[in-house]
Parts: C-alpha cells; sequence; structure tokens
C-alpha cells in the first residue's frame, strides 16, 4: 500500500480506469445491453372491435346537413364532411334538396348547409333565419353564391353588402384564439377565386381572413342572432387538408361544444435500422467530407437523438431487412446485423420503437397490378409475400426480442388489398398499418379508425425537411381535427434531390427542429407517443361514443364504449366554466378552446350561462 502511495503517476492511472469505465459504460449504452424497455402505457384493446361506423350508429342525432346533388362543390363537401362527423361523432341526417323537401328544423339543434346557391329556397330560409333568432344554430360551410335570395338573410348573416364577384384565397390568417396554432399565415397551393367579397357588420366575430391584397376577406366568421349563431365558412376548399377548419367552425354552434380527439404526437423513421443506404452522396461528401455510413453515424443520428433530449419526441422504426429486389420468396437472413443492433438499441434505449418495413422495399403488390411506369417495383405471388414477412419478423424478433413490435409501414406508402390481406391472416404480430393520409399514385390512404378486422389504421400526415406550404396547412389541420401529429422521415433524405438532399442536411436539420418547435410551443399537452401507442389512442378514439347534456349546475358527458381514458375538445361559447371537474380534469388550450382528459366513464363540469 505505501508503494502505490508512493507511485508518482497514480493520479493519472485513476483517471484512465474512470475513462475505461465511461467508455465501457458507452459500448454497453450502444449495444442495448443490461437495459429493461418499460411496459408502454396506453397500448392496444383487446377483445371485441367497435368500430368507427358502429360507434356512429350509436350517437344521437341533432344536426340536420342540406346538399345539394346538382352542385358538385356541395357533393364534394358532402364527402368530407360525412368523415368529418363520424369522427367527431356527430349524430345527423342528411338531405338533398335537389330531391327531397326542405323538412322543420324545429327537431334538431343545429343545421349544416351545404349549398352555394340559395334559389330554390325561399320560405325556407326565412324559416331558417327565425328558427336561429330563437335559438337554433346554422352553420353555412360552402361558400355562398350572390343572389336576390342571399339578400333575404344577409343581415342575419353578418353581411352589410355582397358583391357578384369571388376573391382570392391564397392565404389563411387564423386569428390566435380561434385554433391551435393559430396567429399566423397558412398558405393555400394552387389557391383560386373562392371567396364571396363582402363587408361584415361590426357584431360579425371574423376568426380567419385573408390580410393582405387586394382587400380583405372575411373566410369564417360568426353572427349572433336572436338567441342564436350563425357561422359561415367562406374560403371554398373542400378536401382532406382543411378539415380541422370545418370542424372547428361547427364548435362554434351551441353554448358549450365538444368532440373526442386522439391526442398524439408519433415521429417515424422509415428504413430504420436498415443497411446502409445506396444513393448519391455527393452531398453529404460536399458538407461534411464523410461517406455516407460515417455521416449516418457520427452525424445524422447525434443530431436526430438531440431531438429527443431536447423535445421529448419518440421515434418509431420501421426496419428494412435489405435492399434487394428478389420478390421470389427465396428469402435469406441479413448477415451484417451490427448497424441494425447499434442503432436498433439505441433507438429503444431513447424511449422509442421498432416496427416493420419490408424484407426489402418492394411493395407487397400482386403480379397482376401494373405501377404504369410510375414505380419500377416488381411485384409478387401471394406465398412469397407471406415468406417475405415472416423472415421480417424472425429476422427482428432475433435482434429485438422481447420487445413489442407490431405497427407496420408499406415501402413508399403502397399497399394492395392482397398484401393486406396477407398481413391480416398469416403476421399476427402486425396490428397496426401505418400509411399515408392524403391518396397518391397506388399509395394506402386511411383515416384514424381500428378496422372490422382487428387492424388499426393510423396514416401519416406529413413527412421529411422539406415541410413545403402544403404540410404546414396539414399539420395545423389535424392539430384541431384530431389533436393528432404524424411525420415521417427517411435517413436516405440527404441523398435524394426531390427529397432536399442538394440543400444539405443542416438546412433539412434546421426546418425539422423549427417544425418540432412549433409543434411544442403550438400544443404543448399533446402527448409524446410511439406507433403502437398511438394505435392505443386510436382505438379509444374510434370506439368512443360521447353523450352531452347539459344539467342544473353545468354539464355532463357520458361514454358508452369507455376503456380507461379518452380526450375532447371543448369549446365554451357562452356562459362561464366553473373550477369544477368531475371524473377528468379540463386544460386550457387558447381562447374559449379546452382540452378534456376523461378518467372515467361520466364527467360533470360546473357551467353558468351568466
Amino acid at each position: 500500500m505505501k508503494e502505490w502511495k508512493q507511485f508518482r503517476y497514480w493520479g493519472i492511472f485513476l483517471v484512465f480506469i474512470g475513462f475505461l469505465g465511461l467508455s465501457v459504460a458507452l459500448f454497453i449504452e450502444r449495444q442495448g445491453i443490461g437495459y429493461q424497455i418499460p411496459e408502454q402505457a396506453y397500448t392496444y384493446l383487446t377483445g371485441a372491435v367497435v368500430t368507427a361506423d358502429q360507434a356512429q350508429s350509436q350517437v344521437p342525432v341533432n344536426t340536420l346537413v342540406v346538399t345539394d346533388s346538382r352542385d358538385p362543390s356541395s357533393m364534394l363537401a358532402k364527402e368530407q364532411f360525412q368523415q368529418i362527423f363520424k369522427d367527431m361523432k356527430v349524430g345527423y341526417n342528411l338531405i338533398d334538396i335537389a330531391t327531397e323537401s326542405f323538412p322543420d328544423v324545429k327537431s334538431y339543434e343545429k343545421v349544416v348547409m351545404l349549398v352555394s346557391q340559395l334559389d330554390d329556397l325561399d320560405q325556407e330560409l326565412i324559416a331558417l333565419r327565425d328558427w336561429v333568432e330563437s335559438g337554433g344554430y346554422v352553420q353555412f360551410a360552402l361558400t355562398l353564391q350572390k343572389s336576390s335570395h342571399l339578400s333575404l338573410i344577409e343581415q342575419a348573416l353578418g353581411i352589410k353588402q355582397s358583391q357578384a364577384e369571388h376573391g382570392l384565397v391564397d392565404k389563411l390568417y387564423i386569428e390566435p384564439d380561434f385554433m391551435i396554432g393559430g396567429g399566423r399565415e397558412y398558405i393555400i397551393e394552387e389557391p383560386f377565386d373562392s371567396a364571396l367579397k363582402v363587408d361584415l357588420s361590426e357584431k360579425a366575430k371574423v376568426h380567419v381572413s385573408r390580410k393582405e391584397g387586394p382587400g380583405v376577406l372575411p373566410l369564417i366568421w360568426e353572427h349572433a342572432y336572436g338567441k342564436g349563431k350563425f357561422v359561415i365558412d367562406n374560403f371554398g376548399i373542400y378536401n382532406k387538408v382543411t378539415r380541422g377548419l370545418y370542424a372547428a367552425s361547427y364548435n362554434l354552434l351551441g353554448k358549450v361544444a365538444s368532440y373526442p380527439v386522439i391526442n398524439g404526437s408519433v415521429f417515424y423513421l422509415d428504413d430504420f435500422p436498415a443497411p446502409v443506404p445506396s444513393g448519391d452522396g455527393k452531398y453529404v461528401k460536399r458538407d461534411y467530407n464523410l461517406n455516407v455510413a460515417d455521416f449516418y453515424t457520427n452525424i445524422w443520428w447525434v443530431d436526430m437523438l438531440s431531438f429527443v433530449d431536447k423535445y421529448g419526441i419518440k421515434y418509431t422504426g420501421a426496419t428494412i431487412e435489405n435492399y434487394e429486389d428478389d420478390t421470389s420468396g427465396n428469402v435469406h437472413g441479413q448477415d451484417d446485423i451490427s448497424r441494425f443492433v447499434y442503432f436498433g438499441n439505441m433507438l429503444l434505449r431513447s424511449g422509442g420503437e421498432i416496427g416493420y418495413h419490408g424484407y426489402n422495399h418492394q411493395p407487397l403488390s400482386p403480379k397482376s397490378l401494373d405501377y404504369k411506369g410510375v414505380y419500377s417495383y416488381h411485384t409478387w405471388e401471394e406465398s412469397a409475400m407471406v415468406s417475405a414477412m415472416k423472415e421480417l419478423v424472425r429476422f427482428n424478433e432475433e435482434l429485438f426480442p422481447n420487445v413489442e413490435k407490431s405497427v407496420y409501414v408499406p415501402p413508399s406508402n403502397v399497399l394492395s388489398a392482397e398484401g393486406r390481406k396477407v398481413l391480416v391472416e398469416e403476421i399476427p404480430e402486425i396490428k397496426t398499418i401505418a400509411s399515408s393520409y392524403f391518396p397518391g399514385d397506388f399509395a394506402y390512404d386511411q383515416e384514424f379508425e381500428w378496422a372490422s378486422d382487428g387492424m388499426v389504421e393510423q396514416p401519416r400526415i406529413i413527412s421529411g425537411g422539406m415541410l413545403d406550404d402544403f404540410m404546414q396547412l396539414a399539420a395545423f389541420s389535424e392539430l384541431n381535427m384530431h389533436f393528432v401529429n404524424s411525420h415521417f422521415i427517411h435517413p436516405d433524405d440527404t441523398l435524394d434531390v426531390d427529397r432536399g438532399a442538394e440543400l444539405g442536411w443542416a438546412v433539412l436539420k434546421s426546418n425539422l427542429e423549427h417544425y418540432i418547435s412549433w409543434l411544442k410551443s403550438s400544443a404543448p399537452d399533446l402527448r409524446d407517443l410511439t406507433g403502437s401507442q398511438l394505435s392505443g389512442a386510436i382505438q379509444r378514439y374510434s370506439a368512443l361514443v360521447p353523450k352531452q347534456e347539459r344539467t342544473a349546475t353545468g354539464i355532463e358527458w357520458t361514454f358508452d364504449h369507455f376503456y380507461d381514458e379518452v380526450y375532447l375538445f371543448v369549446r365554451i361559447n357562452e356562459g362561464q366554466v366553473g373550477s369544477h371537474v368531475n371524473g377528468g380534469t379540463l386544460t386550457h388550450l387558447t381562447g374559449n378552446l379546452y382540452l378534456l382528459k376523461a378518467t372515467q366513464a361520466k364527467v360533470t363540469m360546473d357551467w353558468s350561462e351568466e
């Protein structure tokens, strides 16, 4: 011991031992040895499936939807509103004024007019106006056409005067207290003259407008009339990307309005873990003087993990076993597993999740499919699909045992009916399909739902690091429609010019971080989830049958098909909310919009009209 104390370099030796210990610890961490994956909350429900259609059939009817089959815009809006109301759990009756008489609206609480031309309505408009004056609520969801019949109700709608021509809707400015992510402008791709030019009364409250250019255009406003209210949507765009705007508009009807939401944010890493991707690495070489493999290890992955540390997001990786084109079904295991183990274990350790992408990157399409030059992918016999998917499952289980892997991401978001059948019938490990929200060439586009065969449909909304105007609007809209974010990125974005390779990773990373920062500041109460956790949330949301009633002291919600917790948007349009909530918690989001977390099948909230 005396000799040790006299050893002149003992301090350096201890430092060396310390560094050695840290190195060993780091090595163990990065190899995934010696850690346990905690059991995830909010995961899959078991038992009988309750589809969205089944839930919808049990929702009490309180809304009349008026359409006109002679008007193409009405038919476009009808398609969107049928899905919007299914997702909002709104019970409604549908009529077509081209073939049916306008009914007595006194048995309804709300009316949604998917009609732009009012010339066929005369006394019906007067009756509708008088009904609102006595306490009814009406949403005109289509851009109205200038006519003598419009003039019958213009003042009731808050319009001082209107013009025959329409104005260009190329931007939407959202008032900060109306919707999550408001207080800014969103750009419309491929704009056209879709808004009626109007001057509004001082009593009209404008929520969305075009503020710049040749005159201000009110695009969404409300106008109290007597004891009731009119809400007018005046922007004339009827597709998936604007659903959140129509849902928010409808939620202005009633003294207290609510609808269920999912409440979840997911980030997908497609083709990850995977072999080193092929592609032109010249921009990686240009910016970092590294080969592709070293760039992903030392730059890209380090940056992606920094978002986990800084923002608390969770990644769901979708593995590709190899990039060969063989679709014969003669599968073989991947020999080089070092990158899979390294990246996969670090992904799991960061709180993420492993999912499935493909044995290779060939979509599960049958021999009968012709891609018509859109893609150069090969096609499969059904037996070959089964062999490939079973090999992918085996490979992932070998690398990452005792970890649930349940989410399937179709390569290029392409999945045939035959391929989906293989997943359902032959691959029980797969419980979720995460494809695309928006239609595209051969795309498997989805809605958020629990399908009748037990599969969870979980569409991804936006992607990449370029985040163009369309994606920004889509992300904003879905925050307000479903209270959900779903973004996916490919590691090889930096190798593909179409996905921003020439911009360089530094720019793509900055864009991505700007989006994540916006998401966190706009929706701090949005839950960070893995893919399987979001699927559990979708099941709970899809099955729910909510019922809202007014009581002597406030508002009461009861829920059929309630399991453990659900979330609702609650908008206090009139009156005052109290401080007492039984069976849940109420969190302020923006303006008069709140998030209700229900932890019991019955929730009561103090509310008064005064």
